[in-house]
């Protein structure tokens, strides 16, 4: 435990010195002319091939989801629309079955977009359909055609080493 801590302390300080010398070079190409000011840290937006969503398993392409236009798109779900407001926890078991009809009905493809056009409805799930929604929608999202490449293209030690067998 010992060994953690001291471990983690020690990266903090390489991390810090790394950042001052950066920072320092930098500092030294403003000054030099070479930049016309310190770069500054942008938010990526952009949910292209070259973004976090191919690197991080789909955590990006969910936060582009949930900020793409702000158009509402319909899943022949408008009856949904008198439910604005309301808390997941206050329907009603035919309530909860409309949702749940609803959703089995659509391609799998389609959940994450559904999922945002009720957040831009201001439409929030029932409890006891969430849970089926999230499956699918995770699974959607980690099953991108992009994921699905970047995990077909990265081996497992498992799978490129051989197994090594103790001789009897």
């Amino acid at each position: 435990m010992f060994v953690l801590i001291i471990s983690l302390i020690l990266l903090g300080v390489v991390a810090a010195i790394a950042g001052s010398i950066r920072y320092a070079r930098l500092h030294k190409k403003v000054e030099r002319g070479e930049l016309d000011k310190m770069p500054e840290v942008k938010m990526v937006t952009d949910c292209g091939a070259d973004s976090c969503a191919v690197e991080e398993g789909g955590l990006c392409e969910l936060d582009c989801i949930l900020n793409s236009s702000k158009d509402i798109e319909y899943y022949d779900d408008e009856e949904l629309d008198r439910f604005k407001g309301r808390d997941s926890d206050t329907y009603s078991e035919e309530e909860e079955n409309e949702f749940r009809e609803i959703f089995e009905t659509m391609l799998p493809k389609d959940v994450p977009g559904w999922v945002r056009s009720l957040q831009l409805r201001e439409i929030q799930l029932p409890n006891a359909v969430k849970d089926e929604v999230f499956l699918v929608y995770n699974d959607e999202i980690h099953n991108s055609p992009a994921n699905r490449m970047q995990s077909q293209a990265s081996l497992s030690y498992a799978e490129v080493q051989p197994r090594i067998t103790a001789k009897p």
